[in-house]
């Protein structure tokens, strides 16, 4: 027996030889190196991505070092003369006896051996500091690594290796990473940087951008260290293989608490319900609040294979049937208790004399059998259907804020992109608490809201309704997140009503829908110790497109474009200095549903999104919105940016809230309304204001008109239909002569 074991020994360790052999001849690699990487593509189920084509010249490999296994990872799939340089901790580990026995290696820091390295042709790797938004000093170190590669006409590239921040050798602490035995791997790498086409700053050395450019490529790097390919569920589901040993990672103002585990048993169990009353592909609407069950609801219907369509109950009767008659909605999944509560009798009966089925999920829990129970618990982690990234998975419906909503169709790989792409921007953990008030039928309160903490471990916590201004910020006191997403407006409405203490638990405040004013920013900042940082985006971009950081911040405007995107510009007449953002990107939507033509699918043209935004790009890539193309109004000749004109006027009276809108002039073409809840607002104030801020005569505007409060959609951005009409309105009722424009 025992002969026959050490056969069976011997066997497998020559099966195993023969294999490395085999690697090192594909790869060009040493027998060594081979090794390794079977080792790690067996223990770590390492994945690889396609390898790229040789370069010209030797390449500085930088990585954000996450463990002492990284560089391990690195040495086995790179070139078998790169120079590896050994982090402090990494030079007298055990685990790398190999690599400095069999490898060629220098200390971090050592700029003699990159050098030498770099001048006999070699390439090098460098670890960097495993902060997504790091330091200054950090920062500085990418500049002279770029300087060095300028120097030795060397190329850049950075790696990251996902999943090793959770292995036992993790420079993370436990509370931040949790520990496996043998976490899953994969090597994420960015596009090869060449500076021959990008001149140095005009003493030679280096190019103050160089920063921004080794920075990108990190976060582009850590971007497709993320398995894609996989539809909503299955990264659900590997979130919790991750986090899952946490406890509860959702809660909601029930008191409910689902760990991962139960929330996918829940989902498998309504899954099979799902299946069974639709078709595959299938659209069915979701009309659900901020509450455990709509998370459990929308996991349901991917696990069955079906698209999720999230109705904005706050909408109106019309435009929900519309919605309902543009996605071909034949099934809306409801709950009886949000309907009462809500007042959402209206609604219901419009869906329900449209011919559209509700189904009230408390009925259908109810009918759930324990053998149906039994089997979610035990096939919990199979998805009921499969399903390619590809493939729809949401449609979310346009807020209307200047005309008549269209479905936007966002398919897995938009979404988890998306999440992903933030992840590579923004620094969060599982120490992080995020407080979402955002509704989920708007696509910052599903992606950005729901989606992102829990693919990442970040606990979450669901509120009803952002409009409680004097109940959520007592919430918060109880809850102590550390993160919170929001709009200007919801935002401000919480700081009038809360204590200073309410919001003292709170790191970070991620604004977006809306510019974000500078009162609003000193209160938080003053009052809470809260930094708000600005995103930019839309609900065809899934929905972030731009975002500033803790490390790369620039106030006025919306931050840097997210890793994995391009944009161009578009002249547009009578504006100089900026153009009409078109985007492209794995999270720009798959296209259109419009109500012309119910449930067909209007891909976009050429995969480029036509955003509708002018936009100014500075030389570090910070984006400034000067406004949307339909909120420009042509007066005399002269392009003027209605959204300048509420920057003046909130710089004015930072109190209140106003909203510029346009009307017809016979005389000018157009002229300016001012909608404002500043009482009494005098134009002849606002005038002399124009010239200090610098202001032509052509943006003050021509009538100013009271209001209580302005209109606001669901998503807490401007309503500017209902503006416009409050001033078409006030216009003809008041019979303004043009001439005082």
């Amino acid at each position: 027996m025992a002969g026959f074991a050490a056969t069976i020994v011997a066997l497998l360790a020559a099966a195993g030889l023969l294999a490395a052999l085999y690697v090192a001849r594909q790869r060009n690699c040493s027998n060594f190196q081979a090794i390794a990487l079977l080792k790690f593509r067996t223990l770590f189920r390492l994945r690889l991505p396609d390898r790229p084509g040789s370069a010209d010249q030797p390449v500085i490999h930088v990585y954000a070092r996450q463990s002492g296994l990284d560089v391990a990872v690195l040495w086995s799939i790179l070139d078998r003369h790169c120079l590896h340089l050994l982090h402090e901790r990494d030079q007298h580990s055990f685990i790398l006896f190999g690599l400095r026995l069999f490898g060629q290696t220098a200390h971090a820091g050592d700029t003699a051996a990159i050098e030498a390295a770099l001048a006999a042709g070699q390439s090098v790797s460098v670890p960097c500091p495993p902060e997504i938004e790091p330091q200054p000093q950090p920062l500085d170190s990418y500049r002279s690594l770029a300087a060095l590669a300028r120097k030795h006409g060397a190329a850049l590239r950075a790696l990251h290796v996902r999943g090793s921040r959770f292995s036992l050798w993790s420079v993370h602490p436990k509370s931040k990473a949790p520990r496996h035995l043998l976490p899953r791997m994969t090597l994420g790498q960015s596009d090869l940087l060449e500076f021959d086409d990008i001149s140095p700053a005009a003493n030679g050395a280096t190019d103050p951008r160089d920063e921004d450019r080794v920075h990108d490529q990190l976060a582009l790097a850590r971007y497709r260290s993320n398995d894609l390919e996989r539809g909503l569920f299955l990264a659900f589901r590997d979130a919790c293989d991750t986090y899952g040993k946490a406890g509860p990672v959702l809660e909601d103002a029930l008191g409910g608490k689902l760990t991962y585990k139960r929330t996918l048993i829940g989902a498998r169990a309504l899954g099979a319900k799902f299946e069974a009353m639709s078709q595959p592909g299938e659209v069915l609407g979701i009309l659900l609040p901020n509450a455990n069950a709509v998370i459990v609801t929308f996991l349901a219907l991917q696990s069955a294979g079906r698209v999720a369509a999230m109705l904005n109950y706050t909408a109106g009767p019309a435009a929900l049937v519309s919605a309902l008659s543009t996605a071909k909605i034949r099934t809306v999944l409801a709950s009886r208790a949000f309907v009462d509560k809500a007042g959402l009798e209206a609604p219901v009966a419009a869906i329900e004399k449209a011919g559209v089925k509700i189904v009230w999920l408390e009925e259908l829990r109810e009918s759930i059998t324990l053998i149906e129970k039994a089997s979610a618990f035990v096939n919990w982690r199979k998805p009921l259907r499969a399903v390619k990234a590809s493939d729809p998975a949401v449609i979310l419906f346009t807020s209307g804020s200047e005309g008549t909503p269209k479905g936007v169709v966002l398919s897995h790989t938009n979404i988890h992109a998306n999440v992903a792409q933030a992840e590579a921007r923004i620094d969060i953990s599982v120490e992080d608490r995020l407080f979402n008030v955002l509704p989920v039928f708007h696509c910052f309160g599903l992606t950005g809201g729901a989606i992102l903490p829990l693919f990442y471990g970040v606990r979450l916590f669901l509120y009803p309704s952002p409009l409680h201004y004097r109940i959520i910020p007592a919430v918060a006191r109880e809850v102590r997140p550390s993160i919170m997403f929001g709009t200007d407006t919801f935002l401000a409405g919480y700081a009038r009503t809360a204590k200073d203490t309410d919001f003292k638990s709170l790191r970070l405040i991620v604004a977006g829908a809306e510019a974000v004013r500078a009162e609003t920013r000193r209160i938080y900042r003053e009052r809470f110790n809260a930094t708000i940082i600005e995103g930019f985006g839309m609900t065809e971009t899934a929905p972030v497109a731009a975002v500033n950081s803790g490390s790369h911040n620039k106030d006025g405007t919306v931050g840097r474009l997210l890793p994995g995107m391009s944009l161009r510009l578009e002249p547009v007449e009578g504006i100089n200095d900026a153009g009409r953002l078109f985007v492209s990107g794995p999270n720009v939507m798959l296209g259109y549903m419009l109500a012309a033509e119910p449930g067909v699918l209007q891909p976009l043209n050429g995969g480029w999104h036509d955003s509708g935004d002018i936009v100014a790009v500075d030389e570090d890539g910070y984006i400034a919105i000067r406004g949307r193309a339909k909120r420009f109004a042509k007066i005399a000749g002269e392009m003027i940016s209605l959204g300048a004109i509420e920057l003046m006027v909130q710089q004015l009276w930072p109190e209140a809230f106003h909203a510029a809108v346009a009307v017809k002039d016979k005389r000018k073409g157009e002229r300016i309304v001012l909608v404002t809840t500043k009482m009494p607002a005098l134009r002849e104030e606002l005038r002399e204001y124009s010239r200090r801020f610098g202001a032509t005569d052509l943006m003050v505007p021509g009538e100013i008109i009271n209001v209580p409060e302005i209109p606001l959609l669901g998503s807490g951005k401007t309503d500017y239909v209902t503006a416009q009409k409050i001033a078409d309105e006030w216009i003809s009722s008041h019979r303004t002569d043009s001439s005082k424009a």
